[in-house]
């Protein structure tokens, strides 16, 4: 009963210290996604649709919008 204890006690203290890292990387993939989103609506704004048009088999860029995150 005593190595449960002492495993589910290393187990929690593993978990209070990797949740908050494991968070934050979360948190920053989030961002840099909606970074580049946003870098490409800027592009396609700046543009004009012409890289669009540049290649004729590239996959049309879909824009969303932002309350739809």
């Amino acid at each position: 009963m005593n190595t449960l204890l002492n495993h589910l006690t290393v187990l929690a203290v593993a978990a209070l210290l990797a949740g908050p890292a494991l968070y934050g990387v979360l948190h920053e993939r989030r961002i840099d996604r909606q970074l580049r989103a946003a870098r490409q609506r800027a592009q396609v704004v700046r543009d004009g649709h012409r890289r669009e048009q540049a290649r004729p088999g590239a996959a049309p860029v879909a824009l969303r919008h932002a309350s739809c995150e």
